[in-house]
């Protein structure tokens, strides 16, 4: 089976992409959410977390205590690596275990930072979505109601934008001026017809 990844910076629109996949049949892995899960339910990584941040990271029922975490990790770039460190090889292992078990000629991966996590390693084909950065920022500064100061520096914690592109093997425009839809359908016919072979 075709293991194809789908990234492109905070507010590209990649989620968004990743439906239009779905709608056409697509199975997809959503990597953040998927990860927010596995911290809670893998008893191992649980337990590696813990011992690096402390008891406080989980609540006595389990649950993960996200803004203690948060506070520790988006101030701090060493600690965030060491959180990655340990996250990225259990999403990777959960997303390789997922698509072994879904029936169809390709499944997508959708993830921020799948050059970063070193997870396109394990992908046969990388779709990049792209938006430029002003647009960018108003979309997540309208969803995620936050400053243009705090978008920024979420976006300084990714790589540019324009190299990420580069390392993709396909890229869907998401500036508003081209129509998305078109050019999902055109990539959907090339993967299926790539599944084929």
């Amino acid at each position: 089976m075709l293991k194809v990844g789908i990234t492109g910076g905070i507010g590209s629109g990649k989620s968004t992409v990743s439906k239009i996949f779905e709608l056409l049949g697509i199975p997809v892995y959503y990597a953040d959410d998927r990860a927010k899960d596995i911290l809670v339910r893998d008893q191992e990584l649980a337990a590696a977390v813990r011992q690096h941040f402390g008891p406080e990271t989980y609540d006595a029922s389990g649950m993960l205590n996200r803004k203690y975490l948060g506070n520790i990790v988006f101030n701090d770039k060493d600690k965030l690596a060491l959180l990655n460190s340990l996250v990225h090889p259990a999403t990777i292992r959960d997303s390789n275990l997922w698509a072994s078990q879904q029936q169809a000629p390709y499944v997508l991966k959708e993830a921020a930072l799948l050059f970063e996590s070193e997870s396109f390693h394990y992908l046969d084909k990388i779709i990049g979505v792209y938006a430029p950065q002003p647009l960018r920022i108003l979309r997540v500064m309208k969803r995620d109601n936050t400053t243009r100061e705090e978008v920024l520096a979420r976006m300084h914690k990714q790589i540019d934008e324009k190299i990420k592109m580069r390392l993709c093997d396909y890229v869907i425009q998401n500036d508003e001026q081209q129509l998305v839809i078109p050019q999902v359908l055109a990539l959907h016919e090339q993967l299926l017809q790539l599944a084929a072979t």
